[in-house]
């Protein structure tokens, strides 16, 4: 039986995919990915582009990037039924996902699509997870994600700075997601908290523009797309401390 394999490729170093991950993409006879809108590059397809083999049959999906409800849910709906039917023919599929397949993941869409349309009976079903950008971002600035009993929080950055207030009062360290154009308005919150000295600032982790800085080195104007925090509240007492302020490399 044909096996449909949905592959974490990592945040953008062709290098993190994972051994599992490698083979499964190696193996496949099609390979599909997502894109923003037909004829678009996919960035899940150049992160693995190094590893992909001659004479694959490669399946763009058109999933479409709006508030749009329908538009969203007709897009998820046309590609769990083109990679269901590429795995009904007998064809090994590998689906593409950036980062990882299960942390806010155009994979999650199309799997429960799958799951929606009953096709899952039909098809055998691989997850192979991948490196998520908030733990590449904290091995590229050597930045303990989390120490002890930590509790650490992940989220997409709020709309609002009442949102974020109470974000931060429930966590010992935040990670925020998809910052973009919110940095005008959370840097000088998280200045105001005494928070700047202890948040980094990743922006397209593992691609050749990536950059790492400590908060207050950026001005707050719009960040790219691709861009997180790292947002330490406290410190655990029984750790050694780090000397003076966090910081990381302005670039890696």
């Amino acid at each position: 039986m044909a096996r449909l394999s949905i592959i974490g490729v990592g945040p953008g170093d062709p290098e993190l995919i994972t051994v599992a991950g490698l083979r499964a993409l190696q193996a496949a006879r099609v390979v599909a990915y997502p894109v923003a809108r037909p004829g678009a590059e996919s960035m899940a397809r150049t992160i693995a582009a190094p590893w992909m083999q001659a004479g694959q049959l490669e399946l763009p999906l058109h999933l479409p990037m709006t508030a749009a409800v329908e538009p969203r849910q007709q897009g998820w709906a046309a590609a769990a039924r083109a990679l269901a039917e590429q795995v009904g023919e007998g064809a090994d599929t590998a689906l593409l996902c950036e980062g990882d397949v299960s942390l806010y993941a155009s994979a999650s869409y199309l799997l429960l699509s799958l799951r929606q349309q009953q096709q899952q009976t039909e098809l055998e079903l691989r997850l192979i997870p991948g490196v998520t950008s908030l733990a590449a971002a904290a091995a590229a600035a050597h930045w303990p994600l989390a120490l002890q009993q930590q509790a650490m929080l992940v989220a997409p950055t709020p709309e609002a700075p009442e949102a974020l207030l109470d974000l931060l009062s429930r966590a010992e360290v935040l990670v925020l997601l998809k910052l973009h154009h919110r940095w005008t308005w959370v840097r000088p919150l998280l200045e105001r908290q005494g928070l700047l000295d202890k948040t980094l600032v990743a922006q397209r982790l593992g691609w050749p523009d990536q950059t790492i800085v400590p908060a207050r080195a950026l001005r707050a104007v719009s960040c790219s797309y691709f861009s997180l925090l790292l947002i330490r509240c406290c410190w655990p007492t029984v750790m050694p401390h780090p000397l003076g302020a966090e910081a990381a490399p302005a670039s890696l």
